[in-house]
């Protein structure tokens, strides 16, 4: 079974959150992301607060709006062990390498999650969730669409998790994890083929419809979060490469179809209310 796939994904904790900023001193809706506590930006989970920040400003709407009650927004990331009663989730996941303990929100407002596998997690654990998948890092394309263009004048990069950047630094074409978001992206995009082991490295790849290759540098990250995002994108034949040259051989994962629709309309907008 599915769950019993989970259960053997899931090991010891991950890195320390850094301390939240001081709450807005009205009801607002607060955005929960993880961030390194040495303070730098991890492009994507950073990508929460852009992703997050443009959906709302397609309706005029903004992060420091005053709303009727206060709520808590978990959307991209690997978070869901972070997550706290009442807090509503939209396209988050689970962190294969979280205990099983870490997870004690008993009651969540669930609108999407990342994949199948973060919904059975849930759903073994007495939570309703929507049959409604999709990393919000896939809605960059759509949400952006005036800005960022591919221009293919790269064979090929490689984007590496934040944990593996020690392990490809000085090598060439390599996007640092740490760089803006908006300059991994353009990077991103003059590849003709990506080769990553950060995840979001991935989806914004496939997003924009550039081939990918996984490749598993390190056993640093769990397998989870990247067969719980394939999976929710329907190809459940996931196979990475253990090594560059091996990548390049591969070449990318087959593409898949993607409808911004049912996410987008899955978004909490009610909490701005």
């Amino acid at each position: 079974m599915m769950l019993n796939r989970i259960k053997n994904l899931i090991v010891p904790p991950s890195a320390p959150q850094e301390p939240l900023p001081a709450p807005l001193p009205y009801p607002h809706v607060a955005l929960f992301h993880w961030r390194p506590a040495d303070g730098s930006v991890n492009f994507g989970d950073h990508l929460s607060q852009v992703v997050v920040a443009r959906v709302l400003g397609r309706r005029g709407l903004t992060l420091d709006d005053q709303v009727g009650h206060s709520a808590r927004l978990l959307a991209i990331g690997s978070i869901l062990h972070f997550a706290s009663h009442g807090d509503v989730v939209w396209g988050s996941g689970v962190n294969g390498k979280v205990p099983e303990s870490a997870f004690t929100a008993a009651r969540l407002d669930i609108r999407a999650v990342r994949g199948p596998l973060t919904e059975e997690f849930l759903r073994s654990r007495g939570h309703r969730v929507p049959m409604v998948y999709g990393d919000p890092a896939l809605l960059v394309p759509y949400l952006f669409a005036d800005r960022f263009r591919a221009t293919a004048e790269k064979a090929h990069v490689f984007v590496p998790n934040l944990h593996d950047l020690a392990l490809v630094a000085g090598e060439p074409g390599v996007v640092s994890p740490l760089a803006g978001w908006n300059a991994v992206v353009a990077e991103i995009l003059k590849a003709r083929l990506v080769l990553a082991s950060s995840l979001h490295g991935l989806i914004i790849a496939e997003a924009f419809g550039i081939p990918a290759r996984y490749v598993r540098l390190s056993e640093t990250e769990n397998l989870f979060k990247y067969r719980d995002y394939y999976y929710g994108t329907g190809r459940t034949d996931f196979e990475y490469a253990t090594s560059i040259p091996q990548a390049l051989e591969m070449g990318g994962m087959p593409a898949f179809d993607f409808d911004p629709r049912p996410l987008l309309d899955a978004f909490p907008w009610d909490l701005w209310r």
